[in-house]
């Protein structure tokens, strides 16, 4: 991760939630025209989010700097790293879909982006992060140190960094 360009952490929830109506959009538009520069920008907007949040995302950046602060209402704010941990899933299939539309497997790359719009829509319209529950998963296995993530576990350490985020 980039210490110029850190995740956000707290993650504001609705910025979140609009970058991935974002996604389900984008990745519509995929399936829509079969574009691999769609998907090559798809691709690219989950890789620059998870090495910077959204300081080199085009959509991340119109969410965060546009959307959000136009928003009138108080935004929940939430751990940073489950939703960084969600955005590396992303480009996960995301990279995959590419990898398989470059080798000329279009249905496979297909089914791999409907997969991303079902998991982008339950974060985008019922705040249902998949991402964050497998990170939430993986650390009570002890997979992620409970270290990554502090306030995951700390809800005081949670409502006392909340103040500081934008």
């Amino acid at each position: 991760m980039s210490k110029r360009y850190p995740f956000p952490n707290p993650a504001n929830e609705t910025s979140a939630r609009l970058v991935a109506a974002g996604v389900v959009l984008i990745s519509t538009a995929f399936l829509l025209t079969n574009s691999t520069l769609i998907l090559l920008a798809l691709t690219y907007g989950f890789a620059a989010r998870v090495v910077a949040g959204p300081a080199f995302s085009p959509l991340a950046l119109i969410v965060t700097r546009i959307i959000t602060p136009r928003l009138n209402f108080n935004h929940k704010f939430v751990p940073g790293p489950p939703k960084r941990f969600a955005q590396t899933i992303g480009l996960t299939f995301a990279a995959t879909a590419l990898t398989l539309t470059l080798l000329d497997y279009s249905l496979a790359a297909k089914l791999v982006i409907a997969a991303l719009i079902f998991a982008a829509t339950l974060e985008s319209v019922f705040a249902i992060c998949l991402g964050c529950i497998m990170f939430s998963f993986l650390m009570k296995l002890g997979v992620i140190p409970q270290s990554v993530c502090e306030s995951c576990n700390d809800i005081t350490l949670r409502t006392q960094t909340v103040g500081a985020a934008n």
